[in-house]
């Protein structure tokens, strides 16, 4: 049944389509609120990416080490008002991925912390603020698609060449469908708990801006008490985590804090237990606070599907229906449409988020749309009889450690470079590496962990007598649980 709220008047919706051209129209309204209490108002926001953006040359590559930061979100505002595609890496990425990306794909600038500056010596200075430095790589012109606005990796922190290709439509897309669906308003604040280079996180942002809400800008984590006295000292009206986020917050007991603001939370990257989605939802419900599950990819330029707030009581272990705009069918092995209710086939998602493809090289940039608005998602989901929409398992190999998708695949390569023979497998929050040598138990984890940036407790490792192979020696993975390991 459609909500009422979508009833949204048509004016607006323009708007949110084209946020990042037009920021300037929310005049004095807080855009980033600061830590330390500084407010950056949508005028302060749009002159300083066009002073950005005036550094650039239309059509550049632009290579952002982001952090939840003013510097970082100005610079990616003012690629896209520029015309500069983007490509977003964590703050964080390790020295030896960013060298080898910068030679795969050729970024005319990089924007990054001015601690960071010393990896890339022989890089021209060319602007400076707010402790960030952006730096001429090349004068070299990449080729690219017109509409290509961002790069955004598949997997994590894992420094993998295969990047997510979406347009600028994709982008304002995403955005205004997000508002529709989560009602966002503009006297809304909304606290950064995700990193803006990950997708879930950066479609916060971009859906807030859409409607002139603002952004709290922090780093903190939640178990931090600045992180709870921001909060309440500027007032956050929603607050949007992964599955981990949430088991932190039961581990707090939340609902004993005081947060008189706080009227929403949302949750997606990863699927959160039943129990504990109706455990949320109850809660939620005797505070007034609307809790949102929410089902999304980076092909998709972030979210996909939603659960109504009424709905996760009684469907808990749902992803609901497709958001405003986009549409949800599912498909058996020949590529038939299932149409009875409570049959498994491979969830297909249309809408006009989806992104236009990947790309593993500079080469692949002026690639154009190469899905025609279609994902094939690799989940397996069933439907029941109204309509609501039920993930039961996954096609392709990786996994979502505490809202950050892995492929499995570059971190056994990457093991492999470090001379660690294994193979790798795991679940959600889990992944596992299986390893012949003894000696490398501990040091595998290390290593996986170093390389990701992602927490220790994401990974385990095991030894194993032996790697499975099948006669082509192709790694038998659903073996590996079945073997004797002697550790």
């Amino acid at each position: 049944m459609p909500d009422v709220r979508f009833r949204r008047r048509k004016a607006e919706f323009k708007q949110a389509m084209t946020f990042y051209e037009n920021l300037g129209r929310f005049g004095q309204a807080p855009a980033f609120i600061l830590e330390n209490g500084e407010t950056l108002t949508y005028e302060n926001i749009e002159a300083s990416a066009d002073d950005f953006g005036a550094h650039l040359k239309r059509g550049a590559l632009t290579m952002i080490l982001a952090d939840n930061c003013a510097p970082s979100l100005i610079g990616y505002l003012g690629c896209l008002r520029s015309k500069c595609p983007v490509m977003l890496l964590a703050r964080t990425i390790d020295d030896r991925l960013v060298a080898s990306l910068i030679g795969l794909y050729r970024p005319n600038y990089i924007w990054l912390p001015e601690e960071r500056a010393h990896v890339l010596s022989r890089c021209e200075k060319r602007y400076a603020t707010g402790g960030y430095e952006l730096l001429l790589n090349s004068d070299e012109a990449v080729s690219m698609h017109v509409e290509l606005a961002l790069l955004m990796s598949t997997s994590g922190s894992t420094g993998s060449p295969k990047f997510v290709r979406q347009s600028y439509g994709n982008i304002a897309s995403n955005a205004a469908s997000i508002v529709q669906s989560l009602d966002i308003r503009g006297e809304d604040r909304a606290i950064t708990v995700l990193p803006m280079h990950y997708v879930y996180g950066l479609s916060v942002i971009n859906s807030h801006l859409s409607m002139g809400a603002a952004v709290i800008l922090t780093d903190a984590s939640l178990m931090e008490k600045r992180f709870w006295n921001l909060m309440k000292s500027q007032r956050a009206t929603s607050l949007s985590g992964v599955p981990y986020t949430f088991e932190v917050l039961k581990r707090l007991k939340w609902t004993r804090m005081d947060l008189p603001s706080l009227r929403m939370l949302t949750q997606a990257g990863g699927k959160l237990s039943a129990a504990l989605v109706q455990e949320f939802a109850s809660q939620c419900l005797a505070k007034g606070i609307l809790f949102y599950v929410m089902y999304g990819a980076a092909e998709a330029t972030a979210r996909m599907a939603y659960l109504l707030p009424h709905l996760a009581l009684t469907k808990p272990a749902s992803i609901g229906m497709a958001i405003p705009g986009g549409e949800f069918w599912l498909e058996d092995d020949s590529g038939s449409v299932v149409t009875d209710p409570e049959v498994a086939g491979e969830l297909v998602y249309k809408g006009s988020n989806v992104a236009l493809g990947y790309a593993q090289c500079a080469e692949d940039l002026v690639l154009g749309d190469e899905r025609g608005g279609i994902l094939m998602t690799g989940d397996l989901a069933k439907r029941d009889n109204e309509g609501a929409y039920f993930i039961v398992g996954r096609k392709s190999r990786f996994v979502k450690i505490y809202g950050n998708r892995v492929n499995l695949e570059d971190v056994e390569a990457l093991l492999h470079e470090a001379n660690i023979e294994c193979a790798c497998a795991g679940i959600d929050d889990l992944l596992t590496i299986y390893v012949t040598d003894r000696a490398q138990v501990h040091l595998a984890v290390s290593f996986a962990q170093q390389v990701t940036g992602l927490p220790r407790k994401g990974f385990r490792a095991e030894h194993i007598n032996r790697i499975p192979r099948n006669e082509a020696g192709k790694i038998l993975y659903a073996n590996l649980e079945g073997l004797s390991w002697t550790s």
